[in-house]
């Protein structure tokens, strides 16, 4: 089958043409400089589908765009080429940590829970009201998983000195010990699921998302 002509890429204003594959062309590597063109035309959406569209590929998020495209002409279905990779992403990654929490006979919410508490630094302590905080669940929710946590000796309860009605929740040694090792394997599988990204893409894409997640942030 012949080939189809390289396309070419529009460069600044007497520039000679980049063309796709061709060193200094639009692709993988070249995502920041994509990144930087459409902050000039649009906002976060605009630029991730034009980051979605320098590397060459095809997946089935593009077939879905292209149909309901095709069926309705009269939408506007660009947000689909972002929001729907991002759901799909989303799915992957949550059977991607369950797998990983069950090897530590972990559930994602202990995970979550002890996480929380590691994070907030020796003593490794907080109140039940910083946990529902943290981990956006009712207090019926939380009291339930404290009480879950400190029957498996990952947490305990004493308490608040400052407060008499209160208590705080600590992590023990076994609670710490399991959190870091989950941590670790997580950490190690997201590095594969990101390793076609250069460190440079990977801090370009984080932007771009934090973009779009902050209204729901500040809400």
């Amino acid at each position: 089958m012949p080939r189809r002509p390289v396309a070419a890429v529009r460069g600044p204003p007497g520039a000679a043409p980049e063309r796709a594959g061709e060193p200094g062309a639009a692709g993988p590597a070249t995502v920041p400089l994509a990144v930087s063109r459409c902050r000039e035309t649009g906002g976060p959406l605009v630029m991730l589908a034009a980051m979605s569209g320098t590397t060459g590929r095809r997946d089935e998020v593009d077939r879905l765009v292209d149909a309901w495209a095709r069926e309705r002409p009269d939408l506007d279905v660009s947000p689909l080429a972002v929001l729907s990779r991002v759901s799909r992403l989303a799915r992957h990654l949550d059977r991607a940590r369950a797998d990983t929490f069950t090897a530590h006979e972990l559930e994602t919410w202990e995970f979550d829970v002890l996480a929380a508490l590691r994070r907030s630094g020796p003593p490794y302590e907080l109140s039940p009201g910083q946990l529902l905080t943290q981990t956006l669940v009712t207090s019926g929710t939380m009291t339930n998983r404290i009480d879950r946590l400190a029957l498996r000796d990952l947490v305990t309860r004493r308490p608040d000195p400052d407060d008499r009605r209160g208590v705080l929740v600590t992590l023990t040694a076994a609670g710490r010990r399991r959190v870091d090792a989950a941590l670790e394997d997580l950490l190690a599988h997201e590095r594969e699921i990101l390793a076609r990204l250069s460190r440079t893409d990977q801090r370009a894409l984080a932007d771009l998302l934090r973009e779009v997640t902050a209204p729901f942030e500040d809400t």
